[in-house]
């Protein structure tokens, strides 16, 4: 099992709402993203994703990442998550995938309770909140 886990996605705000989605595996509100793949880059992960779980292209607006780490109890043990998110813009409407489900627009001075801990940090980080 893999004890490291490096996951990629962007940070999508629109007209001051951040755009957040839940799956079925936790009952939190997160940004799109998911772990990298071998042949792939932070960035490509990062416009891959969203592309697979809300049908949406994204376009990297900085280069320069907010980056976090997390730990992770899972019931085989510990695993380190490092979290590498990047400012972007989204295009296309979206359409979630089945694993998606609920997303939507949250104002970012009224964010939801159950959201990741890597949220408000990150938007922070990218100048929208203070």
């Amino acid at each position: 099992m893999d004890k490291l886990i490096v996951a990629s996605g962007p940070v999508i705000v629109e007209n001051n709402k951040v755009l957040l989605d839940k799956d079925y595996k936790e009952d939190i509100w997160k940004f799109c993203g998911g772990k990298i793949k071998e042949d792939e880059n932070l960035i490509d992960t990062a416009k891959r994703r969203p592309k697979e779980e809300l049908g949406i292209d994204v376009e990297i607006l900085d280069e320069n990442p907010f980056i976090t780490f997390a730990a992770k109890e899972t019931p085989e043990g510990k695993i380190d998550v490092i979290l590498v998110h990047f400012l972007a813009k989204r295009t296309g409407e979206i359409e979630p995938e089945e694993e998606i489900q609920k997303w939507g627009w949250f104002d970012v001075n009224s964010l939801p309770k159950n959201i990741g801990p890597n949220i408000i940090p990150a938007l922070k980080h990218f100048g929208f909140i203070k």
